[in-house]
């Protein structure tokens, strides 16, 4: 069995396990803070950091303990982030949905739930927590799942990356008109990261979608090579919880990507 398929079965597990009644989740929904519109945050800028909030990963094991993340949150700001992601995937990535209320209530940018949307009720628990971005992996879903769940997010006023790994996820991607595209540059089958999918995929994005490159992304030189094939932004978790300053690490992301281009 595939990593990804492994990872959701848990999620499926974990969500049978807490899932609220419907009349408890809309009243949720209804307390949430109201969306932020994100679309308009990264149009708004030249290019942009998507800083990840991540303990724990498949691919590496322990990342960081991260104890407090509505402080890392707000440190991940004041470095000019544009999006926090949070991931709440608890078996492989040590997250919650905890994490993401706090990082909420801490901040005042869109804030992202990266998890694994497989199912209707997922989309709306993450509003109800306070979402304002969701991640819909093409890998993880069909034609139907896809659509219906990209549509039920803007119901909620929640903006949604649809992330994809090859040629055949991207006209899916597009088939569902979608306003922001993840490439992830991790295979999810093997964990393998190949930065060569950047090059292959991110030049077919129209450009008045917002295209994030995913996974892989650790040096300046990394941000350059990204931003030179299309990339509007930038999706960081590894290299940002281990720096040791995350702030001054997102400002040099930043700065790199809007001087020349050249690499010092």
């Amino acid at each position: 069995m595939s990593a990804l398929l492994q990872i959701i079965e848990g999620v499926k597990a974990d969500e049978a396990n807490r899932k609220l009644a419907p009349g408890k989740l809309a009243e949720k929904i209804a307390a949430a803070p109201k969306a932020i519109p994100a679309l308009s945050k990264f149009k708004a800028e030249k290019f942009s950091v998507i800083a990840e909030i991540k303990r724990s990963s498949p691919s590496k094991g322990e990342l960081a303990e991260i104890p407090e993340p509505a402080e890392l949150a707000r440190i991940y700001q004041e470095g000019g982030a544009t999006a926090i992601s949070v991931l709440t995937e608890g078996r492989r990535f040590k997250g919650s949905l905890q994490d993401l209320e706090v990082v909420r209530s801490s901040v005042d940018i869109p804030v992202l739930r990266k998890d694994f949307m497989v199912s209707e009720y997922l989309v709306q628990e993450s509003r109800a927590y306070g979402a304002d971005l969701i991640l819909l992996i093409v890998a993880a879903l069909d034609d139907h799942q896809l659509k219906d769940y990209f549509q039920i997010a803007e119901a909620l006023e929640m903006t949604t990356l649809i992330e994809v790994h090859n040629h055949q996820e991207l006209e899916r991607a597009l088939a569902i008109d979608a306003k922001m595209i993840g490439v992830n540059s991790r295979n999810l089958k093997t964990l393998e990261v190949n930065s060569e999918v950047f090059a292959d995929l991110i030049p077919l994005i129209p450009n008045e979608i917002v295209k994030v490159a995913e996974s892989g992304i650790f040096d300046m030189k990394d941000v350059i090579a990204a931003q030179s094939f299309g990339a509007d932004a930038i999706l960081v978790g590894e290299a940002l919880v281990r720096a040791k300053d995350p702030r001054e690490k997102i400002q040099e992301f930043l700065t790199g990507a809007n001087s020349t281009g050249k690499v010092e």
